[in-house]
């Protein structure tokens, strides 16, 4: 049954609508995660926050994150895809509404329970939608197809800074927090949009219900979709196996915490622009425009490479990019060409390979694991992965703070060994892909799998055309 998607030369529009839904589905879960930078802005001055308690808020969905990837990503393994996709987004929006009953006496408390909460749900979305549409095209589309599902991670971001700007003086905080429940009307397009993985169903034996959601995606009628005799259910893989695989495990914790660098310096730029260039408030917001656009491109870009030159080399280049204008930031962190500082001008660079490497190592995290571990493999290395959002903020603080941790001052110092702080991270992932990057490229979801029970060098080259 699966050789009619894998012989696909253009996807049709029922495929398309389930890409689109992940597509919303990531740009929502990202703007009621970012929702919170924009909602402390209304709060710290009237609430009298302190450093700690601000930091406690903002760290707080990067621990939720840590066990909501695992969670999510073994239950999708175990009762289906379409179930926890829509399961997450109720997670994530319900509990960002929630927040709009923020009580004013030890409100930092309560908003730091429901914004780790949102992280169990952020996390469990990316963990579940892309196994989720990669088991519904051909191979020969996987790479790009999960590269544009992430491409749009960054214009969530831009939607809550601009709900912040436009909305937050008139609606209140309160009215932000209520706006993160729109996500949860997503639902309803999932459940008219997206029907189960046909690959898991396979595993269950379901073949009626197989043979169905691939007819829809397909157009086509379910009697033109050949039956097996029988298809026998596989038994639920337990989570423990993953570590069958530790090439596979050592491959997407070391690739997930890139993200390490590029968490670190989403949240501390606005403010590094605002100390180092002696900046506006609304001049650093204005310039971080660009380092956002920049992202963007970087991410459309770059879900194009992997299925043109294969994952390894497009994960390397990209995250090598990141180490390079790293690197550059720090050391020219007080150059201008012009008017135009060079940092800011490294920040929109590094933005573009940051974003880029994530738009390939997303989807890549899910390649690498035999069937019945893909959605618990991708959330064992974005669960490994969120500890950058939690590693990163509390890193930067220390190398910029000196040994002011309460009160952080950047000075033009401390600039180099922050971005080798951050160079480290994407200089890992980069090691790990050339070390031990599994190619992936034109192979379908089942010669993966049986690719992983052979001995390792069947996996260092792609297939002949």
């Amino acid at each position: 049954m699966l050789e009619l998607l894998e012989r696909q030369k253009r996807l049709t529009a029922n495929q398309w609508k389930i890409i689109s839904a992940a597509i919303l589905g990531d740009m929502l879960d990202f703007f009621d995660f970012f929702l919170i930078g924009y909602v402390l802005v209304f709060i710290v001055t009237q609430w009298k926050l302190t450093f700690i308690e601000s930091g406690v808020i903002l760290l707080a969905a990067g621990v939720g994150s840590i066990p909501g990837a695992f969670f999510w990503g073994w239950m999708a393994d175990r009762i289906g895809r379409r179930k926890v996709f829509i399961a997450t987004v109720l997670n994530f929006s319900l509990a960002t509404g929630i927040m709009a009953a923020t009580p004013d006496q030890y409100g930092w408390l309560f908003l730091a329970f429901f914004r780790m909460l949102v992280g169990v749900g952020q996390a469990g979305m990316v963990a579940v939608d892309l196994p989720l549409v990669q088991e519904f095209v051909p191979s020969s589309k996987r790479g790009f197809v999960g590269g544009i599902v992430t491409s749009t991670i960054s214009i969530g971001g831009a939607l809550g800074a601009a709900a912040g700007a436009y909305l937050g003086p008139t609606i209140g905080w309160r009215g932000l927090f209520l706006l993160g429940l729109l996500p949860a009307l997503m639902t309803l397009l999932i459940r008219a949009w997206v029907p189960e993985s046909p690959r898991w169903l396979i595993r269950r034996g379901r073949r009626e219900e197989a043979r169905r959601s691939i007819a829809w995606a397909l157009q086509i009628g379910p009697s033109e979709v050949a039956l097996p005799a029988a298809l026998s259910e596989v038994e639920h893989t337990p989570w423990r196996e993953l570590f069958k695989y530790p090439r596979s495990v050592a491959l997407v914790c070391l690739t997930g915490l890139s993200q390490t660098s590029g968490v670190g310096l989403a949240m501390w730029a606005p403010t590094l622009l605002l100390l180092l260039l002696k900046t506006s408030p609304a001049e650093a917001s204005f310039l971080m425009i660009w380092v956002g656009v920049s992202a963007f491109v970087g991410r459309v870009v770059c879900s194009f490479l992997p299925d043109l030159i294969g994952r390894r080399a497009s994960g390397f280049l990209a995250c090598l990019g990141g180490v390079v204008t790293l690197i550059m930031a720090g050391y020219l962190a007080n150059a201008f060409i012009g008017t135009v500082s060079v940092f800011w001008l490294m920040l929109m660079a590094h933005s573009f390979f940051g974003g880029g490497s994530y738009s390939i190592i997303a989807p890549y995290m899910a390649e690498v694991w035999p069937a019945g571990l893909r959605a618990s493999g991708m959330g064992l290395g974005y669960g490994v992965g969120n500890c950058g959002k939690i590693i990163s903020p509390l890193g930067l603080a220390l190398i910029v703070g000196g040994s002011n941790i309460i009160k952080p001052q950047a000075s033009i110092e401390a600039m180099v060994p922050a971005m080798f702080f951050l160079a480290f991270w994407a200089a890992l992932a980069a090691v790990a892909f050339w070390l031990l990057g599994i190619e992936t490229k034109g192979r379908s979801i089942e010669e993966i799998d049986a690719a992983l029970t052979r001995p390792a060098p069947s996996l260092e080259r792609a297939p002949a055309a």
